[in-house]
């Protein structure tokens, strides 16, 4: 059967079991989704079992959206809301989502846009035409938020057009019966970085991750034949936001690629200003990133989000469902049903088996799961991180002796996760007395990814959820922090004489403004460099970690030769990976049990050594292979 053929079937089908006094304008299928678009959304909006009902009969996701013709004008419906809705509701914004029809108020006090018993939300349906939601209002605006939903309204057209093609392409014609499912190692095995694997089928390609080598630059390897062209490729799937796992993402575009790109709606926010980042560090220092930011851009308008627990196809034969990580705010384990039940698999990407201050614990429970691809930066026997409360400890007496002889600490962390995390602790220290309060600066993309945290509550854990929308208790909002907004405050940092304590990006030292504040005390016996995250081999982080009193840097292309005098010390606890045993015990939680464990994401040792001890343990195959190899897994 032909494309148009299963559409116009499955248009019948739909228009079947629509009850025949909802009028149908039209029905069109956009990436994944059939949509149905109504002159009569009122009626659709008051009944949630119809769209179920009709998903369930067509085996397709559906969604349900108020025709175009009958929007009214967004600043019009923008001022009968505010009219409509008391004042006490402190509406913050709203936004308008052309494509589907949506209408997003924000406000302080959501309940009061929603009514008495759902009545004032009904009406403001009613009188607006749009399908009008409520969420509450982030404490901290996201610019990287606002900048995104306003560039997919603007380029509107093109995003459909991009959806009609991926649709077209799901639903083509199968090759045939003989079925197989491999796994090829295109980067991130026996190494931390760069991580990329592709997931073939008789009938699919589908690449995982596709990061960059923080220590090296290196990228995946792309010119393997099995994705040559890149438009072979149905999907790209990432599975966390940090440039280990998407650095690379938007060369796929400068390159040719023009199919979808699956993620959380939080991971498609961060990647985004985690990559536009990246292109101004490298323009800093005089390096040239592999893409530029209208590839970021291109990437934006390719990426279809999807949320913890959602089903959809993404491919002829695979379907995708993503899953709680718990490494970084939208961070997922991705999990692939492929064929009619030939095979599952899940790639957990970077995953933390403990609640965290800022998560709950990596999802360990599948409908079925046949293999794992699983990470093991901290897969050595002797990888055992102190829990999150030692670590708090440790903090404590560190930044204790840091700052009572008026000595500076400066702390290298990734924007996203640490950070956050080290705020959350100093300021519970600084709140409770524990240590002097003293500022905290914060440097680099920090101040932002934290807004990003605010506007995605349902990603965190519900106590934390909780404390950000409580005007007084929101400890991202602590006087204690300030946001370093220019060379000249840095520089003013700097050179003060007082204590205080920074916090800048990034993570391994590999540059940005961590730097800065490395050149200027790094010889001074006073201050403090405390590392709180991984850093991997070959990067500046992990030789001055090691102990190196001298050292040679490239700042802004000059060479800079340092003497360090500094004091180093490594709070262990904080990382947002699994440590040995958390890894053991995740693996023995598992339900079901999967037959095979593909170990990547660690050192050539660590990777070997997590593989024998999974198989002597549990007697599960386990493979730990090189960048290139390919295993079957059906």
């Amino acid at each position: 059967m032909n494309v148009d053929r299963l559409f116009d079937n499955l248009t019948e089908e739909v228009r079947r079991l629509v009850p025949s006094d909802m009028t149908i304008t039209s029905i069109k299928f956009e990436g994944p989704l059939v949509v149905i678009y109504t002159s009569d959304y009122d009626k659709f909006s008051t009944n949630d079992s119809l769209p179920r009902m009709i998903a369930q009969n067509i085996h397709r996701r559906v969604d349900i959206r108020p025709d175009p013709s009958t929007l009214e004008d967004p600043d019009r419906v923008a001022e009968k809301i505010r009219a409509m809705v008391p004042e006490s509701a402190e509406i913050f914004d709203i936004n308008f989502v052309d494509e589907t029809g949506e209408a997003i108020v924000e406000a302080i006090n959501p309940s009061e846009v929603v009514g008495k018993e759902g009545q004032l939300l009904a009406d403001l349906r009613k009188e607006s035409g749009w399908n009008v939601k409520v969420m509450r209002a982030p404490p901290i605006p996201s610019k990287t938020v606002s900048d995104v939903r306003g560039y997919l309204r603007a380029n509107h057209d093109d995003r459909q057009a991009m959806l009609t093609r991926v649709a077209r392409r799901l639903a083509r014609p199968t090759l045939g019966s003989e079925q197989w499912v491999r796994v090829t190692a295109m980067g991130g095995f026996r190494q931390v970085g760069r991580s990329a694997s592709l997931l073939t089928t008789r009938e699919s390609k589908i690449l995982i991750d596709c990061g960059l080598d923080p220590s090296s630059d290196n990228t995946p390897y792309f010119t393997i034949p099995e994705i040559q062209p890149l438009d072979d490729i149905d999907a790209v799937v990432i599975t966390h936001a940090h440039l280990d796992h998407c650095g690379t993402l938007p060369a796929l575009f400068k390159y040719g690629y023009k199919g979808p790109v699956y993620c959380t709606p939080p991971t498609r926010d961060l990647m985004a200003l985690l990559q536009l980042d990246n292109i101004k560090l490298g323009f800093g220092e005089n390096k040239k990133t592999p893409y530029e930011a209208q590839h970021v851009r291109q990437e934006i308008l390719h990426t279809i989000p999807l949320k913890y627990n959602e089903t959809t196809d993404i491919a002829p034969d695979v379907r995708l469902t993503f899953h709680n990580a718990g490494h970084i705010l939208g961070s997922a384990i991705a999990h692939f049903h492929i064929g009619d039940g030939l095979h599952n698999v899940a790639f957990s990407g970077d995953t933390k088996y403990e609640k965290t201050w800022l998560f709950n614990a990596a999802t360990n429970r599948f409908p079925r799961l046949e293999t794992l691809v699983i990470e093991s930066t901290y897969g050595g026997h002797n990888d055992v991180q102190p829990s999150r409360a030692d670590a708090s400890e440790s903090m404590a007496e560190l930044l204790q002796q840091a700052t009572e002889h008026g000595g500076k600490v400066l702390i290298p962390v990734f924007a996203v996760g640490r950070s956050q995390e080290v705020m959350l602790v100093i300021e519970e220290l600084m709140r409770t007395g524990r240590i002097p309060t003293c500022p905290v600066y914060l440097d680099g993309m920090i101040w932002e990814a934290t807004a990003i945290h605010t506007a995605y509550p349902e990603y965190l854990n519900s106590q934390l959820r909780t404390q950000i929308f409580q005007q007084n208790e929101n400890p991202f909002l602590s006087p204690i922090f300030k946001r370093v907004e220019t060379a000249a405050m840095r520089e003013e940092i700097c050179h003060s004489p007082d204590p205080c304590i920074v916090l800048a990006t990034s993570g391994m030292m590999s540059g940005g403004p961590v730097m800065e504040y490395f050149r200027e005390w790094a010889d001074d016996p006073k201050n403090w460099l405390l590392f709180v995250g991984y850093q991997s081999e070959g990067s500046i982080g992990r030789t001055i970690q090691r102990g190196r009193t001298e050292i040679t840097m490239n700042m802004k292309g000059k060479p800079i030769h340092l003497n360090i005098r500094m004091q180093r010390e490594t709070v262990d606890g904080f990382s947002g990976h699994s440590d040995r045993k958390q890894l053991m015990r995740y693996i023995g939680s598992l339900e079901p049990r999967p037959d095979k464990i593909i170990i990547g994401h660690g050192e050539d040792r660590k990777c070997t050594d997590l593989a024998s001890s999974i198989y002597k343990k549990f007697g599960i195959e386990t493979k730990a292979p090189l960048n290139l190899e390919t295993i079957r897994l059906k």
